[in-house]
């Protein structure tokens, strides 16, 4: 006798149907199916439909079920397996995508969706450059199920430029969902920049900037992320490599005034991207566009110059304080100042001090003992290292032929130690509509999209380099990212009771104090094992589990026909799953 399979059973399920003849039609339906116990109830998991196979192989597979013997031709295994692919950690991507509506948002049903929706989802669950994917898709369940596992490289590059011609569309498809009046009552979005390397010399795009990355000596594009509050990707723009923030800035409020259609929104983002001339323009989108940014340091110095009106005597009970200026009519200046920031900045600012006259310290010695003379050639020695660490403007550096010292411009660091922890929220908001803590905690909210860069970055989806020269590869590319963020962003949320998300981060009852993860976070950091023993897991660490949930090809001894069947799921696998709101599903494509 075999063993018999825990719990499989093949389940057959009768119907009957009348027609508008009057003619009476019976079907049966043969399942492969998984009895297991939840919460003190019985559940039935489907694992294969078995209709379609010939009646006889449907006996055999369920004889071999009942653990009965199964004649073996010249001593050949009853049951083999004949391939075992991965699969839950593209079924589970899958899922919330379908969940999402993903599919239905890139457009209509074709082979270039497919194409373009398993690229998404290999950002998700096997971040890397699109060529490799190929071969990985055809050991994962994602090719076969998508039929996309003999793509060529020219079909993935067709699928890249039907996305890309779609993403007017889609992002007015995401805004309609996160951005209208409807879901987003308070109208507001959050815009930010990043940047990011180009391997290669030939991209239009491809410009020498400010690399956000610290990466010297690559030409670079630059790429805008726009988000809900909640930190939801919806759009993204992609720009040369030396593009300013404020140009940036006024693309992204022209898409969403005349793309969306959205004709009143408050747009927040950082000091050096809202500026001055970019809220005149603003001012004149018929007034219905509103800003949170904050102000930059001398405009901080110039409201405290002379008895201005802001004062550190503000802050002796308090931490937060709205004035008004006459230098910005019409907004509202909500003044804060972080004592544990300030501590930190005075901190920081000794030790590269400290750094800065170390590294002098060996060159002042040289020129005393005669080793280094000339004006010139002891200038261009302290030039090598007095930038090192952006120093150079608190400190007076005399240079003669035979002599150098250095001393510290304590006035200008005494003036810029005022300034700690120091920061002033600019908005047109009134205060009926969004109250001064609440002006502080939009402004703070982008750190929901810095969140975003590094899971699109880094983390989770890889973008960086960029290998494409084709403009328009390049913004698919970077489209592609963002749609995989959207479904990153909703995976974690899902999965947080599994990993070490905080569940329930508290909420601030001071927005200006550093935010704190909740008791049951640092729980999981702590314990690192739920109460049944189970452990947490990383976002990456989870998805990397969930591809050991296999599908595989089941052979019956005696029958040509190979029958896939899942794997048993680990108690956590199966809460992926429930968390998402779905079963385990046998195919990728429903």
């Amino acid at each position: 006798m075999l063993e018999q399979p825990t719990a499989m059973h093949v389940a057959r399920i009768k119907s009957s149907h009348t027609d508008k003849q009057g003619q009476r039609r019976e079907y049966e339906s043969r399942l492969l199916r998984r009895t297991y116990r939840e919460d003190g109830k019985v559940k039935h998991e489907t694992l294969a439909n078995l209709t379609k196979l010939p009646a006889h192989v449907v006996d055999t597979v369920e004889a071999a079920l009942r653990g009965d013997a199964i004649a073996a031709a010249q001593g050949a295994p009853a049951v083999t397996i004949a391939r075992s692919l991965p699969h839950g950690h593209v079924a589970a991507a899958c899922a919330m995508a379908s969940k999402l509506g993903l599919p239905r948002l890139l457009g209509p049903a074709c082979p270039q969706r497919d194409l373009a929706l398993a690229l998404i989802i290999s950002r998700v669950a096997h971040p890397g450059s699109k060529l490799p994917a190929l071969a990985w898709w055809a050991d994962t369940t994602l090719g076969p199920d998508l039929g996309i596992e003999a793509a060529t490289t020219d079909d993935v590059y067709a699928a890249m430029d039907w996305l890309q011609a779609r993403q007017d569309t889609i992002e007015k498809g995401l805004a309609r969902r996160h951005l209208a009046p409807a879901v987003n009552p308070q109208r507001m979005a959050l815009f930010d920049l990043s940047s990011s390397w180009l391997e290669g010399t030939h991209c239009p795009l491809g410009e020498r900037g400010y690399s956000r990355d610290g990466k010297k000596g690559k030409v670079q594009i630059e790429y805008g992320l726009l988000t809900d509050p909640e930190g939801r990707p919806v759009a993204v723009r992609v720009f040369g490599g030396s593009t300013a923030d404020p140009a940036a800035f006024t693309e992204i409020a022209e898409v969403v005034r005349n793309g969306f259609g959205l004709r009143k929104m408050v747009m927040a983002g950082d000091r050096g991207m809202i500026t001055t001339a970019r809220i005149d323009a603003l001012r004149e989108l018929d007034g219905k566009y509103a800003w949170i940014t904050a102000l930059r340091s001398p405009q901080i110095r110039k409201l405290m110059a002379d008895d201005g009106p802001l004062q550190l005597s503000l802050f002796d009970e308090q931490d937060l304080a709205e004035i008004t200026s006459d230098d910005f009519p019409g907004e509202r200046l909500v003044a804060c100042r972080n004592p544990a920031l300030a501590e930190e900045r005075a901190r920081k600012r000794e030790a590269l001090l400290a750094a800065t006259e170390k590294l002098l310290a060996p060159l002042i010695a040289r020129v005393r003992a005669g080793r280094l003379a000339g004006a010139a050639a002891i200038g261009t020695a302290v030039g090598k290292v007095i930038g090192k660490y952006k120093m150079a403007k608190h400190l007076d550096v005399t240079i003669t032929d035979t002599s150098l010292t250095v001393e510290r411009r304590q006035d200008q660091i005494a003036g810029e130690a005022a300034l700690d922890g120091i920061y002033v929220i600019r908005t047109p908001v009134p205060a009926e509509t969004l109250d001064a803590a609440g002006a502080v905690t939009a402004y703070k909210n982008l750190k929901h999209v810095e969140r975003d860069f590094r899971h699109i970055k880094s983390d989770d989806l890889d973008l960086r380099p960029v290998f494409h020269r084709l403009e328009k590869r390049v913004r698919g590319h970077v489209l592609i990212c963002m749609l995989a963020a959207y479904l990153t962003w909703h995976l974690r949320q899902a999965w947080a009771p599994l990993t070490y998300t905080d569940e329930e981060p508290p909420v601030q009852a001071n927005p200006v104090t550093p935010a704190r993860r909740s008791a049951s976070a640092d729980t999981k950091a702590s314990r690192q094992h739920d109460q049944d023993g189970r452990p947490y897991r990383s976002f990456r660490g989870l998805l990397a589990h969930l591809a050991t949930l296999t599908r595989n090809q089941v052979l019956f001894a005696g029958t040509p026909a190979e029958v896939p069947v899942l794997t048993e799921p680990t108690p956590e696998q199966r809460q992926a799953f429930d968390l998402i709101g779905t079963p385990i599903p046998l195919t990728l494509r429903k």
